[in-house]
């Protein structure tokens, strides 16, 4: 392909990014011998001119529908080629300085095709979600909350959790009238105030009324003691 388009040759030699850059021999169309040119790799189009700092490419190759194969029956030991696939399609034979160059050479043009990097592109993107799958896999789960017990028990119903906490004793009853009764919790509350209610407050109402009870039989144990203790003492009349 002969170069008449002038805004392929400025790109040519514009300042864009080179890819790979370097002399090879190149076997003619007309001439069968190889021939030394400079060849310059911009994306998937491969320049090649007759001398490094000319102006103006000699022609280009379009690196689409092609591969980049080992070249058989040549003069060059090195050399390699691009064949394009389908009928009336010529193949490029080229040849480098030495092995290394060549597989370099090689490497770069296989990577240039517009092809090969959705290929890429593609593989890329089946790794990120992969990688993204075995991080939300393996991220930490939040463990279930646990629920207050003081805040589901009903209006006027304690609860169970408190009902095996807390056991009142057995007090006889000495006089059923002076034993004070425990203050009843106000049970007409909403129930965004029963909520609210504490263990620490739950503890304390049921615990000052066993403290009361508890204070009023030791007094009146205190008081029948001594009652007995003073009539055990008392001298027995005398009748003359």
């Amino acid at each position: 392909m002969k170069i008449n388009d002038k805004n392929l040759c400025s790109f040519a030699t514009s300042m864009t990014p080179v890819d790979k850059e370097g002399y090879l021999t190149k076997r003619g169309d007309i001439n069968k011998a190889f021939q030394k040119r400079w060849f310059v790799l911009k994306g998937n189009l491969l320049f090649y001119f007759e001398k490094r700092h000319d102006k103006e490419p000699v022609g280009v190759i379009i690196l689409e529908g092609c591969t980049i194969e080992l070249a058989d029956n040549t003069e060059d030991a090195f050399s390699f080629k691009i064949m394009f696939h389908g009928p009336g399609n010529r193949s490029y034979i080229l040849g480098a300085e030495n092995q290394e160059s060549m597989e370099q050479w090689m490497k770069s043009l296989a990577c240039a095709s517009y092809d090969y990097m959705k290929l890429m592109v593609a593989e890329l993107q089946r790794q990120l979600d992969e990688l993204d799958g075995t991080i939300v896999s393996d991220s930490p789960q939040v463990p279930p909350r646990r629920q207050n017990p003081f805040n589901r028990h009903h209006v006027g119903q304690q609860p169970q959790s408190l009902q095996h906490s807390i056991t009142m004793p057995d007090i006889p009853p000495h006089n059923a009238a002076q034993i004070n009764k425990p203050e009843p919790i106000n049970t007409n509350t909403s129930s965004s105030n029963r909520n609210k209610i504490t263990f620490r407050e739950l503890h304390n109402a049921y615990g000052r009324s066993i403290l009361r009870d508890r204070t009023e039989f030791r007094y009146q144990l205190k008081q029948k003691t001594q009652i007995s203790l003073s009539h055990s003492h008392q001298q027995p009349l005398l009748i003359s």
